[in-house]
C-alpha cells in the first residue's frame, strides 16, 4: 500500500545542465543545475533568485546550456558547493559553499567560444545550446516566505552544437537515444541510463519533424556572430 509521506524535496530525476553565463566583470561563470525541461526549442530553468547565474541571466539575457553525459560526472561534481558570488551568502556558507572565481579551471571543463552569445561553451559536454532569455517569472509568489526567492526563466535556443558520437548514423540532425547517455540528478545523487530502451513507444510513430518549432527558423537569423580571439 502507498504511504502518505512528506519528503523534504521532490527531485525525482532530471538531466543535469551546466549553465555558462557572464559575470559583471566580463568573466564566465559556470553552474550545474537540474531543474530544467524543454519544449520545442525553448527551455524552462528553475533557479534561486539570489544565485550568481540568475543575476547574470537577468542582466545579460543570454547563456549556454551545456548538457554533460554520464562520462563528465567528475567535472560536474567539482562544481558542487561552489558559488560565483563573493562574499558567499550566509545561508550558502552555512551549507559549506565557498567562492570560486574561475569555475572552468575548477571543474576541468574547457571553454570554447560561442557563435551567437558571449558566454563560452563547455567543450567536453556532448550537447551545447546557446540561448537567450525570453521571460522571467517568480515561483511561489503567492507565499510570503517564498516570494522573490525562486525564478522560472524561459530561454530560447538559437544555436545547437552536438558531438557526432551521439548522432544517428543515417540522420545527422537526430540524436540517437541509444548513444546519448545524459547525466541524471535524482534526490541529490548522480545516475546514468542503462543500455537499450525498455520497450517501443507508441509516440515514436510520430515523426520528430511534426514537433518542429518556428524558433528553429528564428535561430537561423541570429545576428550576433562572435569570433574566436
Amino acid at each position: 500500500m502507498h504511504q502518505r509521506q512528506e519528503p523534504a524535496i521532490l527531485y525525482f530525476g532530471t538531466p543535469v545542465v551546466v549553465i555558462s553565463t557572464t559575470n559583471e566583470d566580463g568573466t564566465p561563470n559556470l553552474a550545474p543545475m537540474s531543474s530544467a525541461f524543454w519544449l520545442g526549442w525553448r527551455c524552462v530553468l528553475g533557479l534561486g533568485a539570489s544565485s550568481q547565474t540568475a543575476r547574470n541571466l537577468r542582466r545579460e539575457r543570454e547563456c549556454v546550456l551545456n548538457l554533460p553525459s554520464q562520462h563528465e560526472v567528475d567535472f560536474v561534481d567539482r562544481l558542487a558547493l561552489t558559488t560565483g558570488k563573493n562574499p558567499v551568502p550566509p545561508w550558502k556558507a552555512a551549507r559549506g559553499y565557498r567562492h570560486v572565481q574561475d569555475k572552468f579551471e575548477r571543474s576541468g571543463f574547457t571553454p570554447v567560444p560561442s557563435q551567437t552569445v558571449a558566454p563560452p561553451r563547455a567543450h567536453e559536454c556532448p550537447v551545447q545550446l546557446e540561448a537567450v532569455v525570453e521571460a522571467i517569472h517568480g515561483v511561489g509568489d503567492d507565499d510570503d516566505l517564498l516570494r522573490g526567492n525562486i525564478l522560472n526563466i524561459e530561454v530560447r535556443i538559437q544555436r545547437v552544437h552536438l558531438h557526432p558520437s551521439i548522432l544517428m548514423a543515417d540522420r545527422a540532425d537526430h540524436i540517437d537515444p541509444d548513444k546519448w547517455r545524459p547525466l541524471i540528478m535524482s534526490f541529490q545523487k548522480f545516475y546514468g541510463l542503462s543500455d537499450g530502451q525498455l520497450q517501443p513507444s507508441a509516440l515514436s510513430s510520430i515523426p520528430e519533424a511534426v514537433y518542429r518549432s518556428p524558433d528553429v527558423d528564428r535561430a537561423r537569423l541570429a545576428s550576433t556572430e562572435l569570433t574566436a580571439p
